[in-house]
């Protein structure tokens, strides 16, 4: 295992581009940008998966490539809906705020359809990581859903793919990119915890 690690990541730095580097440095803008809940975080993100649209492409990495075409879509949306004024509060911008179970419930069959869907699309490829891929992309798929609509648990959603994605990085010896999910998976925990604390600080102001 430890192996496995060593060699994907001195192979991936003899593989890395400038392309790659533009990928993360700005992937890990937005995600920044997302923690301080920034609009900033959409235009930053798009210049990041264009660039990883390519490069998915590239290393066969087809659900990803697919993810990010879609993060391009999302973010067009998140953009708007980050953008819109609280119609109770013109002064604000929307909220903060935590699923119901219900939309827990549907955002977990969400992602269930969204991993078979990508399966049987895989299958019908070369990919040679057909259910990893999938994995990590459904669930990064309701992540970014769930960012959209400024949801505290699009936190969790990250912390899952960035965990799974850092090896598969590496299986792909795209080191430099596995290194950007590994300082995706620290902030997608600071991102959780100040979300939290943004939600309880709206919450209680609401209340009073």
């Amino acid at each position: 295992m430890i192996e496995f690690f060593v060699q994907g990541i001195q192979n991936g730095i003899q593989n890395m581009t400038w392309l790659e580097v533009i990928g993360v440095v700005f992937g890990i803008t937005s995600v920044f940008f997302s923690i301080r809940k920034s609009i900033w975080v959409y235009p930053t993100g798009i210049i990041s998966v264009v660039v990883y649209i390519y490069i998915c492409y590239k290393f066969k990495l087809y659900a990803d490539m697919g993810i990010n075409t879609y993060y391009f879509i999302m973010s067009i949306y998140g953009w708007y809906v980050w953008s819109r004024r609280d119609p109770n509060d013109p002064a604000h911008h929307t909220p903060v705020t935590i699923n119901s179970t219900k939309e827990n419930i549907i955002s977990i069959l969400m992602t269930g359809l969204f991993w078979v869907t990508i399966v049987m699309i895989l299958s019908l490829t070369d990919s040679d990581v057909v259910y990893y891929d999938a994995f990590t992309s459904s669930v990064a798929m309701t992540g970014m859903y769930l960012m959209a609509k400024k949801k505290v648990e699009n936190w969790i959603a990250w912390i899952i793919t960035d965990l799974a994605s850092v090896p598969l990085y590496i299986h792909k010896e795209l080191a430099f990119t596995a290194f950007q999910y590994l300082v995706f998976l620290i902030m997608a925990v600071v991102g959780l915890i100040e979300w939290i604390k943004t939600y309880k600080k709206e919450h209680n102001y609401e209340s009073q």
